[in-house]
């Protein structure tokens, strides 16, 4: 039998830890940045941890 793809569109978005955690970026670091304060824009920067509810199917897009 064929082995199953990854999502690509899964791929380009998240990313799995050492410890299988699911990563995501956070929004509104795109555009107009320049009204929003350096705090803020710091603070977008870092990534999140996929939320349990989102999580098996996400996992299940990248195949894992």
């Amino acid at each position: 039998m064929p082995k199953n793809k990854t999502h690509s569109g899964a791929k380009k978005r998240f990313r799995v830890t050492g410890s299988g955690k699911i990563m995501r970026e956070q929004a509104n670091k795109r555009h107009l940045l320049e009204g929003k304060s350096s705090r803020r824009t710091r603070r977008l920067s870092a990534d999140q941890v996929l939320d349990k509810a989102n999580a098996k199917q996400t996992r299940a897009l990248l195949g894992r």
